[in-house]
């Protein structure tokens, strides 16, 4: 099952699990106060924040009274922000990839010679609950994630949780956001900002020396039962328009009040843009299927190749999905130079496979 499905499924599969993972716990008291307060925390003369620190989310807001230690990370790509400031998770969520520790190789570097995290595998009925209650978090976070109020409450039970924010869809976060929500939780507010710096710098410088990005169209999309398009408010989307690239007007308004969806034979008319970056299970085999397509093959965007095709199973897939501070780097060595290509107005241009 693609990536993006899995995302959903994972978030509805939890709340039947909770009661076992609450119960198995027995320990650490409701540390979240699901009121409205505001985040806020004062700085020492170091940056370093103090504890208690609030949070505010999708479910209320959670206080979390000391540097946590022992974090699990449930939301999809929330270790890559914890590791990014110098924390190895004690529990990961699989998502993509098969990597040890859930950590990509983009982010592998950050364990310091530290064991990796434990695995919490999506078995199809939910995360393996009874390893996170063995795992004696103190700390749980699912910014990059889709719980349920009824999934926050049940954690909350036994360990802080930090879910994700009211402002944005399930699955929704920007990065920045993300790791800096984070960085405030593990009581690191500077080095989360200076990550998110670093990482911005190397967008932009990007979109300095690529001028021609500006004021195109661009779209990434899957060919998963029919053609699934991301929105606006998904990681893939939101390098596009960082990049300088801009969605189709409409797109939000055909896929609804979500992070993406299938769309019609109808609605075809949304691939064609200056460029389409398809994430594929098989380059090869997925090309000739979609360039047999009756409604999208004589597309321009086809016939003049603005077309990036990327594998959604090598490493460079992997970190197209993930859209984090730390997999933004690894993406764009190997997307940047795809869309150079399929932007320069020559047809013959061949948009060449990475080797990663």
């Amino acid at each position: 099952m693609p990536r993006f499905r899995r995302a959903s499924r994972t978030a509805a599969a939890l709340a039947s699990a909770l009661v076992v993972l609450a119960t198995a716990a027995g320990c650490g008291g409701d540390d979240s106060d699901t009121g409205s307060s505001s985040a806020g925390s004062k700085a020492t003369a170091s940056g370093k924040s103090q504890f208690p620190v609030t949070i505010t989310h999708k479910f209320g807001s959670t206080t979390i009274k000391s540097e946590p230690k022992r974090i699990v990370t449930v939301g999809l790509t929330d270790q890559d922000a914890v590791l990014a400031l110098g924390t190895v998770p004690v529990g990961t969520t699989e998502w993509i990839g098969g990597y040890k520790g859930a950590v990509g190789p983009w982010a592998s570097d950050k364990l310091g010679g530290e064991a990796a995290p434990t695995v919490l595998k999506d078995t199809g009925t939910g995360p393996q609950v009874e390893k996170i209650a063995a795992l004696k978090p103190d700390l749980i976070l699912s910014v990059y994630g889709g719980i349920t109020k009824e999934q926050y409450e049940s954690l909350s039970k036994f360990a802080p949780v930090v879910a994700q924010p009211k402002e944005y869809n399930d699955y929704g976060v920007p990065w920045q956001e993300q790791t800096e929500t984070i960085g405030k939780a593990l009581g690191k507010p500077d080095e989360a900002a200076a990550a998110v710096k670093e990482t911005e710098a190397k967008i932009d410088a990007v979109k300095a020396e690529h001028p021609e990005f500006q004021g195109k169209t661009a779209l990434m999309a899957t060919p998963y039962e029919g053609i699934f398009v991301f929105g606006s408010q998904d990681p893939r989307s939101r390098l596009l328009t960082n990049l300088g690239f801009t969605l189709p007007a409409d797109l939000d308004k055909v896929i609804g009040d979500q992070f993406g969806a299938n769309i019609s034979k109808e609605r075809t008319d949304l691939l064609d843009q200056n460029a389409i970056v398809w994430i594929v299970g098989d380059v090869a085999k997925d090309s000739a299927k979609l360039h047999k397509d009756a409604t999208y093959k004589d597309l321009k965007v086809v016939t003049e190749g603005r077309e990036v095709y990327v594998n959604e199973s090598s490493d460079y897939g992997n970190a197209v999905s993930f859209g984090t501070v730390l997999s933004l780097p690894y993406e764009l060595e190997r997307l940047v130079p795809q869309l150079t290509a399929a932007v320069d107005g020559k047809p013959a241009t061949k948009v060449e496979q990475p080797a990663s």
